[in-house]
């Protein structure tokens, strides 16, 4: 199998483990900045004592959404796609190979990565439903108690975002949550890290692998680590076998997406599926969904391969 093509480090490049140092430091800092910058904002438009209810997750204050979105935007989203676009152009000085945000790859690829997307769907469940599971060891009861409090806080943190009364809320939370979230992320992990990490490792798998992780990590949900990380790993080997960021920013989105519209749907009582609560597929559904998402993988690589054979003139392997 060939593993495609991230290109080799060039004359004089920043070495890649400086390079994460400075990639992480620099998103470091403008989470930080942006964060600062919210804050003020938000005490400047709203007062203190409703930033404070805020971040004590008192909901009830009035424009409780509004600033969570702004303290989502401003702290989150805004420094995510601002990092990689300081880094890759004019830290690095490579923005094609780092943000990979060309369209030079078959199109056939989207249509796999959606029924992809969808036949992993049981897998992802049945990996968040083992992840809910986890109990850490007695002398970590406090570690414990403390991730399921601030898993409990962010969820209603998130149900708050996620309200939506008329169809117009539905189309906002996609185009911000589904679209613009996917956007931002792919570029920062699957670009930016991911190629740090080949040509760091020189190994493609340990990139996918490594860039997983920490992308499940940054998000500090400890329950979803495993469903979020192998999407993680989805996305990187869509981006790595076809070279461009845009099939992952696609199954990313569809994956975000989906959340928002079934919930907008449970919401407006339009559909008695409840998404929220885990969701059981016999053994043999989790086995079915397992083995067409391998197959479907499989089937990108080939399709990935024979077209970037055909344009670079190589031989499939």
């Amino acid at each position: 199998m060939t593993d495609h093509p991230i290109n080799p480090i060039p004359h004089k490049q920043i070495a890649p483990g400086l390079q994460f140092l400075i990639l992480t430091g620099l998103l470091i800092g403008l989470l930080i900045l942006g964060s600062i910058i919210g804050i003020a904002f938000i005490g400047a438009k709203y007062g203190l004592n409703a930033l404070t209810d805020i971040l004590q997750s008192k909901l009830t204050v009035p424009h409780a959404d509004t600033i969570l979105w702004i303290l989502q935007f401003t702290g989150t989203t805004f420094p995510i796609l601002v990092t990689p676009i300081i880094f890759s152009y004019f830290i690095v000085g490579e923005p094609e190979d780092y943000m990979k945000n060309h369209f030079h790859f078959p199109w056939a690829l989207i249509v796999i990565v959606l029924l992809a997307m969808v036949a992993a769907m049981p897998l992802i469940e049945y990996l968040g439903n083992l992840n809910a599971k986890m109990v850490l060891p007695k002398f970590l009861k406090s570690v414990e108690d403390w991730m399921k409090e601030s898993e409990k806080e962010t969820e209603k943190l998130s149900d708050e975002m996620m309200q939506m009364n008329t169809f117009s809320d539905m189309i906002y939370n996609l185009l911000f949550i589904g679209l613009l979230t996917a956007i931002v992320e792919e570029i920062l992990f699957r670009g930016c890290f991911q190629t740090i990490f080949f040509r760091w490792t020189s190994n493609m798998h340990a990139a996918i692998w490594i860039t997983a992780i920490i992308f499940s990590a940054f998000h500090m949900e400890f329950y979803g680590f495993l469903p979020r990380m192998v999407l993680g790993l989805l996305f990187g080997y869509f981006t790595a076998w076809s070279g461009s960021i845009w099939p992952a920013i696609w199954a990313h989105f569809v994956n975000n997406g989906t959340i928002v519209v079934l919930t907008y749907l449970s919401q407006q009582k339009l559909t008695s599926f409840d998404f929220t609560q885990p969701q059981v597929f016999t053994n043999g559904g989790y086995i079915i969904s397992f083995v067409l998402t391998l197959l479907l993988l499989l089937i990108y690589w080939y399709i990935s391969s024979k077209w970037h054979a055909a344009h670079n003139g190589e031989e499939l392997d």
